[in-house]
């Protein structure tokens, strides 16, 4: 709202736009679209996805229309929790918002790319809310102490440090932090405290902070934005090797909830995509992470979890597996169900035999370092490298020892040239 910004532009226009405040909980989307209906004189119309439907919308819009006609006064339609409208319920507000007869404000701790209707988004503005500061929430608790809507009449104390424990046990969230200064003011005037200086009636110090928040609570929500958020950094922190950025994320993730199990999984996942080859023993260390926690449950088991984070973060790195399998799945896209050549197909009948198949297999074991010179690709394929391994941990071996190989049976080849075109 300050000078330059965007919703300070657009109201000096005096046309308000239909918006989408996106942000977690307690971060003011009401408060705003609020302020917002009174800036513009507007007739503010609150409604809950939860509880309200299309018959609702339907009597909001005969309203609004009056309203127009009577006063020409406009009406913003703040609506909470968009994103738990249907399609068709979220729908039904694209007309009216296209003919300017409702202002639509949408409230949505959901990322709206996924959550709200690609034609519904496309008519309003995406505003991002972030989480309010300490020093905001210190703020709005002071307020909320020392004025007469608030707690003003009580005569309540509070204690800076009890202060600035409350804002931080908030987490960002406005609306908790105000149920966290009610409950301790409730605590204090109950409880008498003192001070040295002498009675205070209600002081609120940094024990009955403490008191009134009782177990601090992680935003998250398992199966949105902050789920995918929080599993995202889990995972670029193994991959960037940073064992610390790893725990704490993991941590977060265990203590606001999440199933340990599905943590496991992505981590079974991150063995072969990122590491692979270059440490082969990860997947081995991942699924056993898995296996102690289903065996151990929570929170013994959460121990196994943080030792194959370090594990897999500390690992050496590489994708080749991964990669491979695009380039793989591309070809066989491409050339569909090629033949497999006959000396490589199996032949268990007399028959299959006098059409070829087997014809010319050489036998690995028969052969000087069990190394043969023979095609296992379709013809159309015939020399396609796939696996490209890295130079890293236990791959780079992997890398020697192909490079060798193909050496000794290039030499071979040559060797076989030679001998067949000496007379």
């Amino acid at each position: 709202m300050g000078e330059g910004r965007f919703l300070r532009q657009i109201l000096g226009g005096g046309k308000l736009p239909s918006l989408l405040f996106w942000g977690p909980p307690g971060s003011g989307k009401t408060s705003l679209a609020s302020l917002l209906a009174r800036a513009t004189s507007s007739h503010f119309v609150f409604f809950s996805a939860v509880l309200s439907g299309v018959k609702e919308i339907r009597q909001i819009v005969e309203q609004a229309q009056a309203l127009r006609d009577t006063e020409q006064r406009p009406t913003i339609l703040f609506v909470d929790e968009i994103h738990r409208f249907n399609k068709g319920q979220q729908d039904a507000f694209l007309p009216h918002v296209e003919s300017g007869l409702l202002t639509l404000i949408g409230a949505t701790t959901e990322n709206p790319s996924f959550a709200i209707n690609p034609p519904l988004l496309s008519r309003c503005q995406v505003l991002l809310l972030q989480p309010l500061e300490p020093e905001h929430i210190k703020m709005v608790l002071r307020r909320a102490l020392h004025d007469a809507r608030g707690l003003g009449e009580l005569g309540l104390v509070i204690e800076d440090e009890a202060l600035a424990y409350l804002a931080e046990a908030a987490d960002g969230d406005c609306r908790r932090a105000l149920n966290f200064i009610e409950n301790a003011a409730s605590l204090a005037l109950d409880a008498g405290k003192t001070q040295a200086s002498g009675t205070v009636p209600g002081l609120i110090d940094l024990a009955c902070a403490k008191e009134a928040v009782q177990e601090r609570t992680l935003r998250y929500d398992s199966d949105g934005e902050e789920h995918y958020n929080l599993i995202s950094a889990l995972h670029k922190s193994l991959r960037d090797s940073d064992p610390d950025g790893a725990v704490y994320w993991l941590g977060r993730m265990l203590l606001a909830g999440e199933d340990p199990l599905y943590i496991a999984r992505r981590m079974i996942r991150f063995a072969s995509e990122d590491i692979g080859n270059a440490d082969p023993q990860a997947l081995q260390i991942s699924l056993n992470c898995r296996e102690a926690f289903h065996l151990l449950g929570s929170p013994e088991g959460e121990l196994a979890l943080y030792q194959a984070a370090v594990y897999l973060a500390t690992a050496p790195k590489s994708n080749a597996v991964y990669a491979l399998t695009y380039k793989v799945r591309a070809d066989i896209k491409r050339t569909g169900s090629l033949p497999v050549p006959l000396h490589l197909r199996n032949a268990p009948t007399k028959l299959m035999k006098n059409l070829g198949y087997g014809k010319g297999y050489q036998y690995a074991h028969d052969e000087r370092d069990a190394l043969v010179s023979q095609e296992h690709l379709p013809e159309q394929l015939a020399g396609t490298i796939y696996y490209e391994p890295s130079n890293r941990g236990y791959e780079a071996l992997v890398r020697e020892r192909l490079h060798k190989w193909r050496q000794i049976l290039k030499q071979r080849a040559a060797q076989h040239d030679n001998t067949k075109n000496t007379p």
